[in-house]
């Protein structure tokens, strides 16, 4: 029971139709528009608000603590490396100048990696390539020191068992709904048609021309872009992508809380800063079962949410009572590759997915790289 309008306005006529209305969708969509002003484009999002990780992430504006540049080096090499902290940083950069740091929250904290008794060993590793570290990521950040030793500011954070610290100058933290409200409101500024409640269960390309199912109605477009991440293999199942489910919690006001940074630990597994009111925000711990929180079901697991509350009430806050106000989850999109993939998956039908973990800092790049690649 569409009316005219409805049609004529809302769901004909496209140049564009992007598949999700995160970080990724709605910037792809804002650099597609500035790119080509006379294009038609729509977003489409399953559901009220984006289903992954946008409007359920921590937050964090970071390219990577030491202990993680180390493991993603190990992992794809130094070139590897440096392009994809290239990346994060032009990222961050991008979606701070998009949006503005008022609009976003966006705060200049810098962040800390903690090392406990236990991870003694892997301290020292760290340490002794902060030189190393500093030098290779100086041209890229712009600070000679990114990181250091930040030993001399545990006694002011009341941490217990925690054996040695690093500090990351350069890192900073924003608010997660204010940018995905700011995002929003950029893209219908301009002349993006946004429309939530609108699931895709089909994509079929042909004669230059992809057409959508949806339980709506069925959309046509001239190219379409998938930014739905680690859904995106519904619809191509072969792609190197898997969901990795990140699970929550923010506390109840915390009288005299004093931890001003973004914290990082167990190799960037474990994550906790400060937000608004005094309350504290913990989240992590996927590491405990890689394969049930391989999914793309939102949920929580008592395993994960009892080592977040350990980890809270002995490490954090120890011997403070603090109650729980907020639980969530997230999903993200890892894959073999450090970078994320930005590309044609059929004829008409272009990716933007991948962000293994740092959507914030990759997001507005990846949708800017996408907007080239459709104007090409």
């Amino acid at each position: 029971m569409l009316s005219y309008w409805e049609k004529q306005s809302f769901l004909q006529g496209f140049d564009v139709a992007v598949v999700g209305a995160g970080l990724v969708g709605l910037t792809a969509a804002i650099y597609t528009k500035r790119l080509r002003p006379r294009a038609r484009v729509v977003v489409l999002e399953r559901d009220v608000l984006p289903n992954g990780a946008s409007t359920k992430n921590a937050g964090f504006a970071c390219f990577g603590s030491v202990s993680e540049l180390m493991e993603q080096e190990k992992r794809g090499g130094t070139a590897a490396l440096l392009s994809v902290v290239q990346y994060r940083w032009e990222g961050l950069r991008l979606l701070r100048e998009l949006l503005g740091d008022e609009a976003i929250g966006y705060e200049p904290l810098g962040g800390y990696e903690l090392f406990r008794a236990q991870e003694a060993a892997l301290a020292a590793q760290c340490r002794q390539h902060l030189g190393y570290y500093n030098a290779l990521l100086a041209p890229i950040i712009g600070e000679a020191e990114v990181f250091r030793p930040a030993d001399h500011k545990l006694a002011g954070f009341g941490f217990a068992g925690v054996h040695a610290m690093l500090e990351n100058v350069a890192e900073g933290a924003l608010d997660t709904g204010r940018m995905m409200h700011a995002l929003l409101r950029l893209a219908w500024q301009e002349g993006v048609v946004v429309l939530h409640g609108v699931p895709v269960t089909a994509i079929e390309g042909g004669s230059g021309v992809v057409k959508l199912r949806t339980p709506l109605a069925e959309l046509e477009a001239g190219q379409v872009l998938l930014a739905t991440n680690a859904f995106s293999r519904t619809f191509f199942p072969d792609l190197d992508v898997v969901p990795g489910r990140g699970q929550v919690l923010v506390t109840a006001p915390v009288p005299g809380l004093h931890l001003p940074g973004t914290f990082h630990y167990d190799k960037g597994y474990y994550y906790f800063r400060p937000v608004a009111g005094n309350r504290l925000l913990l989240g992590g711990g996927r590491n405990l079962d890689f394969a049930a929180e391989a999914t793309t079901e939102p949920g929580l697991t008592s395993l994960v949410q009892q080592h977040l509350e350990l980890l809270l009430r002995e490490v954090i806050l120890p011997g403070r009572n603090v109650a729980i106000e907020h639980r969530w989850s997230g999903v993200m999109g890892f894959g073999q590759e450090l970078e994320p993939f930005i590309g044609e998956l059929a004829p008409g039908v272009y990716g933007a997915l991948r962000c293994n973990g740092m959507g914030v800092a990759m997001g507005a790049r990846s949708g800017q790289r996408a907007a080239e690649l459709l104007n090409e």
